[in-house]
């Protein structure tokens, strides 16, 4: 499954909310400093789905805020 998402760093908390079928928006505390927020919304997708890091990969946009990321079954 592909989802597109949009990443919003140095909040104040993190959170994730549906904002259409395939459409996220994520709220991390980390900053965008040497992938760390990438770190952290691999994470936080992973509890959310509750799958395993390893089978959710960010496959577009890795310096965007919008990203394409694909959960693997």
């Amino acid at each position: 499954m592909k989802l597109q998402v949009k990443v919003i760093v140095n909040s104040s908390k993190d959170s994730i909310e549906r904002i259409s079928e395939s459409g996220y928006k994520v709220h991390l505390k980390e900053k965008a400093v040497k992938g760390k927020a990438n770190k952290a919304l691999i994470e936080l997708l992973a509890e959310h789905f509750g799958s395993k890091k390893s089978q959710i990969r960010i496959i577009k946009g890795i310096t965007s805020n919008i990203k394409i990321v694909e959960l693997v079954a």
